[in-house]
């Protein structure tokens, strides 16, 4: 606003000029709004890319470890203190594999890895995790029914249900702390209890339960907290998509999550995952035999470690083995007999040929040749690429004797 003194019939008069500026400062809030989300965009592609290098030179290692601990365990009594050394080795180096896909999925870089779990080791795991984190104002809780069912889960995206939801009411409860209570009970919803949640069928679940006493939350913010980019925290402590993955996760796995909250009265979650069928669990529980063969297989790593593991696994597995470290030798020595070999596994990144690339010209010497990828993390190649490429196989790192030795055998029986 700005004001001019001027003359009407000879009297003095103040004029005033007013101009609207919403309009203006509206387009300059969204300006500061767009470049925020920009910078936060390209602090997640940052993320994305570290993720990737720490899981593929990781998983390198960790397929050594593991399989080694592998192999070895094949060798040793089962009552043995070897057999339960080498076996605490081995759990802990899958610990460390979903370590690696924590990463990932926070990157959003993972696929989906379902199985047949209980909640209660990921559960307890992440409370210990949650311990160290959160600050001692904080008492955390926990009621963990004995003897839980099994469910069909990623349970990787299971810890990450946990620990979002979890720090989501350590926020909620601020500095000066509160109560953190995790409930974890078997429930059956019959057809009148199943009327409150359309989306699930009755029937037996597991529900999972977290309960704060913190702020709460008012009706109006109740109804939008599972809308991505939506967030009551300040600007750059939150993305805003924690409770949209979470809520994507769950409907994923075919459950089901309630929210119950007041201001000033704290807020509860309640989460409820399908029971797992009885007969298929226990079908699933036996243990196969390892699928063999004789076949001869060319095995190309730039990895010396994991190809002395490889050529151990699949030897005992009964295949004849040849291995090189270099693409360019590999190819040499495929073209040079390309019917000698009934397989080839290559990894996918490899200095001066990836792996795609690798079997394209395999494929270009013989077309009907079977050919597995390894990758540890790629965003170049994935199951569908793989399958448009005529790639028989994908088999990500860390992998076991188990794995390699089923998708061996699908592969060759593919071509057979």
């Amino acid at each position: 606003m700005s004001a001019v003194l001027i003359r009407l019939k000879g009297k003095p008069h103040i004029l005033t000029i007013t101009r609207d500026i919403s309009d203006l400062k509206s387009a300059q809030k969204e300006r500061e709004q767009l470049k925020t989300q920009l910078i936060q965009a390209q602090k997640m592609e940052a993320i994305g890319t570290l993720a990737g290098g720490i899981a593929h030179d990781f998983n390198n290692i960790l397929g050594a470890i593991i399989g080694y601990a592998e192999m070895a365990l094949y060798d040793t009594q089962k009552d043995s203190m070897e057999h339960y050394n080498i076996d605490q080795v081995l759990k802990a180096g899958h610990r460390a594999k979903d370590l690696v896909k924590q990463i990932l999925a926070f990157s959003r870089k993972s696929e989906q890895d379902k199985k047949i779990i209980t909640l209660t080791p990921i559960i307890e795991e992440a409370l210990k995790l949650l311990r160290a984190s959160l600050p001692t104002t904080i008492e955390i809780r926990q009621n963990i029914e004995p003897g839980l069912d099994a469910i069909f889960a990623d349970p990787t995206q299971m810890h990450q249900v946990m620990m979002n939801l979890c720090t989501n009411a350590a926020h909620a409860m601020g500095e000066r702390g509160g109560i953190l209570n995790v409930e974890l009970h078997n429930v059956d919803l019959d057809p009148q209890k199943a009327v409150q949640y359309p989306e699930l069928t009755p029937g037996p679940f597991v529900k999972l339960s977290i309960i704060d006493t913190g702020h709460g939350m008012d009706s109006a913010t109740i109804d939008r907290i599972f809308d991505p980019y939506f967030t009551t925290k300040e600007q750059d402590k939150g993305t805003g998509m924690g409770l949209a993955v979470v809520h994507g996760i769950i409907k994923g796995h075919g459950g089901g999550i309630r929210v119950q909250s007041k201001r000033g009265k704290g807020t509860r979650f309640d989460i409820f995952f399908p029971v797992m069928d009885r007969q298929m669990e226990s079908e699933t529980a036996e243990l196969k035999a390892l699928p063999t063969g004789n076949e001869h297989i060319l095995f190309i790593d730039d990895e010396e470690t994991l190809i002395d593991l490889a050529e151990s696994m699949l030897k005992k597995l009964g295949y004849r083995v040849e291995t090189r470290t270099r693409p360019d030798e590999a190819l040499e020595i495929f073209g040079a007999a390309p019917h000698k070999f009934d397989l080839v596994i290559s990894d996918m990144t490899m200095p001066g040929m990836t792996g795609d690339s690798l079997a394209s010209e395999l494929m270009k010497i013989r077309s009907d040749i079977p050919i597995i990828i390894c990758t540890g993390y790629s965003e170049k190649i994935d199951e569908l690429r793989a399958k448009g490429l005529g790639i028989k196989g994908l088999m990500m790192k860390p992998f076991t004797i188990r794995s390699l030795s089923k998708t061996v055998r699908d592969a060759l029986d593919q071509n057979g």
